[in-house]
């Protein structure tokens, strides 16, 4: 009539919970995404995400500083240009007194290496069309010209003082792109975050709002297909093979069956970024009342953690790194 096993034993106290939990999360975990935007004087609410800002280069330190003291393990940048700095090919991502370039030159002079600060290596932000790539006269993003571009965009990151780069365009060939155009350029020590399985997401779309982007159509002809599981898993062998120093599954929370495929075979620490819309939609959740905000973004970020995530790149880190 009783039961002989009893699970419930090691449930019974927070203590006991806490002994016997299977999945960490710490600060160190934790990667805060940054906006820092051209043209304006003070930091701007992005409206889709409520308590995101896009930064200007004193509030962006500001910002990074108070997740560095909660303990971050890293920071990410996004540059956000003016509208009228933008072109066909995207320049001002590698020119060195770029929004980006700049705002990676404020981090590592405020913050040196106590903490490690990523650069987004992509030309969406700097395109007038808001693709990732240098289009044909046909429209259709070119390969292995966007390669071109990434290489100097890398090196212009590298040379204002970025730790790790996080080539996101899923352009084929971009790890080994960049490894052979770093390394040429003297900055072997500089490494890659790559976003080996980024899949074309409906769920990216507060983002977009955040870098300001000009995006004409969509990037399906080169971000994966939400209805591909063994692709993914292609994707990362072949960046790993180029050289990627650590890869990463985007979105997080609706693949994290892909999230534990690539930890399952990847011998560098994979990462995972809750994106924009899983930010906002939690967000607008408790807002409404409708969920506990404080107890669903742990709850989040634990599933992340716990489908393989070794670092999660999250626009809450700094408030859960207070928490944890």
């Amino acid at each position: 009539m009783f039961p002989v096993d009893r699970p419930r034993r090691l449930r019974r106290t927070p203590a006991l919970r806490r002994l016997v939990a299977e999945t960490s999360l710490q600060a160190r975990h934790l990667v805060l995404p940054m906006f820092v935007a051209d043209g304006i004087t003070e930091q701007r609410e992005i409206s889709s995400m409520p308590g995101v800002f896009q930064h200007t280069l004193d509030s962006l330190s500001k910002a990074a500083e108070e997740a560095v003291a909660a303990g971050v393990g890293g920071l990410m940048l996004f540059g956000v240009p003016r509208p009228e700095d933008k072109d066909a090919t995207g320049t001002g991502a590698s020119d060195p007194d770029g929004i980006l370039n700049r705002g990676l030159r404020a981090l590592k002079a405020d913050l040196g290496d106590a903490t490690v600060i990523m650069a987004d290596t992509c030309l969406d932000e700097f395109t007038d069309h808001g693709h990732c790539g240098v289009l044909t006269p046909e429209g259709v993003v070119d390969n292995d010209a966007t390669l071109t571009r990434y290489v100097d965009m890398a090196v212009a990151q590298a040379d204002a003082g970025a730790h790790l780069l996080g080539p996101s365009g899923m352009m084929d060939g971009q790890v080994a792109a960049i490894r052979g155009g770093l390394d040429a350029a003297g900055h072997t020590e500089v490494g890659q975050l790559a976003y080996s399985a980024k899949y074309a997401s409906a769920f990216y779309g507060p983002f977009r709002e955040a870098v300001g982007s000009s995006l004409q159509g969509d990037r399906r002809t080169y971000q994966q297909d939400a209805a591909n599981r063994r692709e993914a898993a292609h994707e990362v062998e072949l960046d790993l093979a180029e050289g990627a120093d650590m890869v990463m599954v985007k979105p997080a929370m609706s693949y994290l069956d892909i999230l534990r495929d690539v930890a399952n075979i990847s011998p560098v620490p994979v990462a995972a970024y809750q994106i924009s819309g899983e930010y906002a939609m939690i967000t607008a959740a408790a807002q409404n009342g409708w969920i506990d905000r404080d107890a669903a973004v742990l709850e989040s970020l634990t599933s992340i953690r716990r489908a393989g995530a070794d670092v999660v790149l999250t626009y809450w880190a700094t408030e859960a790194a207070g928490w944890l």
